[in-house]
């Protein structure tokens, strides 16, 4: 086990290190040659829309950026730092050279209005991208435009509500139905592009019950939305078998690609039956993923359903690549331009360096890491593996902690514990299937040296639990904070999303000093 102790700065926000006169950068001025032939950049906003108080930004100099954001990085965590096993979020590691491909001046300073006859480049590299995924995937076309999997999600919704309303039946057609065990975001993408969701229960198996399946499926259903392999990371075997009952009921198939690390160059979804495909950039293909973005959500279609892509559709006509707006079929734009570029270029570049065989081993030890922690967490006593123990498990797998219950430990508890160890939580209580549920997924990133100390901290905790659970309650103490009071991190009269709101609390409790002194004054 390695010794783990947080750096803590007692580090004031940016803002409150603002010194008036301080700078940072100049901005150069405008050569008097330009400014000349330039009208005011002003003149092109109304006036009503014109700053009258120059923003509040921090006056700050340069060596205080760095140091600022240096001490920062060092209360963080991050994958670069160890394991994170971070169960269907695929938190792998993001290699370099694509972070440092991304960030060429030939590609950062590229502008989504520039001609396209100024960025073939791009366009090529985009247009290939997409035929890559799509082979990938099994699909026929791929749209890039999607900033997320969830954003992807909802545009497949869309696309099934298109394709049932060209077909005269979207006034029946007003149910997706969706696993027990799927991810929350699947239920809230149906509900946003109308549909109801209809919840299917999971078999003995941990897989989705076909015999319900059946029973569930009518002239009502638009389409079955699932992940393979599930979230309990055990492989869908009678996918085929549920793609015949949905698609004989009129419905489409949906993909959810949060799991397809698992089976890179083993099987396509687009082979077992699925009509529409979302690909997780950010979980696949080795770009960053976390704190909100960014992120990257393609989505490829079965040839009946390329008409309803977003517009604009890169497409080449044997010399040049073109953005083709006429689509009159299209679902329309799901967000500005074309994608997260920099995401995309990323997994571009991921793509071309492990290609057909790389992609395939990246599956393969993702697999064996997950089977490996799993199989030797099992071994513990203290944990349980639920849903047929015996049945190899693909990329992830879900352990639970109920056995802990007894000594009034959780799995919070334990999650927080293993921060104490340098060692980022896995997901917890998800899915809701399984009680006190661990959702653990080592991906592929990481060597053995690393899973077995995992593996040695899981132990540990099991033991502590037994013989110390004050350590597991109290948990972290060797983090930069310690554990958080959860209900004011998340309730809207407690929390504290801006400076404005800060600085408003904290002249708020000053007038609140301020006036029990007063009275503590008259009273004496």
């Amino acid at each position: 086990m390695k010794d783990f102790k947080q750096a803590k700065w007692d580090e004031p926000l940016i803002l409150e290190l603002s010194h008036a006169g301080r700078r940072g950068y100049v901005v150069p001025r405008v050569e008097s040659s330009l400014k000349h032939e330039m009208d005011d950049p002003r003149d092109l906003l109304p006036r009503d829309m014109h700053r009258r108080i120059p923003p509040e930004l921090p006056e700050v100099s340069e060596v205080e950026v760095v140091r600022h954001f240096t001490r920062l990085s060092q209360m963080n965590y991050g994958v670069d730092l160890g394991l994170y096993p971070l169960g269907s979020c695929t938190m792998k590691y993001n290699p370099k050279i694509n972070d440092a491909l991304a960030s060429l001046p030939k590609i950062a300073c590229l502008h989504p209005y520039q001609d396209e006859r100024s960025v073939q480049g791009i366009l090529e590299i985009l247009h290939s991208l997409g035929v890559w995924l799509a082979e990938i995937t099994g699909t026929s076309k791929v749209s890039l435009q999607p900033a997320a999997g969830a954003q992807g999600e909802f545009l497949g919704a869309l696309m099934m509500r298109e394709f049932h309303k060209i077909n005269g039946d979207i006034s029946e057609r007003t149910e997706i139905i969706i696993p027990d065990s799927a991810h929350g975001t699947n239920p809230a993408s149906a509900a946003m592009a109308g549909f109801d969701a209809v919840i299917v229960p999971s078999s003995k198996t941990g897989c989705l019950d076909i015999d319900v399946l059946k029973s569930v499926a009518s002239e009502k259903t638009a389409g079955l939305m699932i992940t393979n392999p599930n979230t309990l990371g055990i492989f869908e075997k009678r996918i085929e078998e549920a793609a015949a009952i949905i698609h004989e009921a009129g419905g489409l198939l949906y993909y959810d690609g949060a799991n397809l690390n698992a089976i890179l160059g083993k099987a396509r979804p687009g082979d077992m039956g699925f009509d529409i495909v979302h690909i997780n950039i950010h979980k696949t293909f080795g770009t960053p993923h976390g704190g909100g973005g960014p992120g990257a959500g393609p989505i490829g279609v079965s040839e009946e359903l390329e008409k309803f892509l977003p517009i604009p559709r890169i497409v080449y006509d044997g010399e040049n690549y073109h953005l083709d707006y006429n689509r009159p079929h299209s679902v329309g734009k799901m967000r500005s331009f074309y994608g997260n570029i920099a995401v995309l270029i990323r997994a571009y570049a991921y793509i071309l360096c492990l290609g057909a065989e790389g992609l395939r081993e990246a599956a393969e030890i993702s697999v064996l890491n997950a089977n490996y922690v799993l199989r030797k967490i099992a071994e513990i006593n203290a944990y349980d593996l639920p849903y047929d123990a015996g049945v190899p498990r693909k990329h992830e797998g879900v352990i639970s902690a109920s056995p802990f219950k007894n000594n009034r430990v959780r799995a919070l508890d334990i999650s927080k514990r293993l921060l104490d160890f340098g060692i980022h939580a896995p997901t917890i209580y998800f899915p809701s299937i399984v009680q006190e549920a661990l959702m653990i997924e080592p991906t592929e990133s990481f060597e053995r040296e690393e899973l077995d100390n995992f593996v040695e901290a899981m132990r540990k905790i099991a033991e502590e639990a037994e013989k110390n659970k004050n350590l597991l309650l109290n948990a972290p103490r060797n983090t930069t904070v310690g554990r958080l009071d959860e209900v004011k991190a998340s309730h809207p009269r407690t929390m504290l999303l801006s400076w404005n709101m800060l600085r408003n609390e904290r002249s708020q409790s000053n007038i609140e000093d301020k006036l029990q002194d007063r009275s503590l004054k008259s009273d004496s």
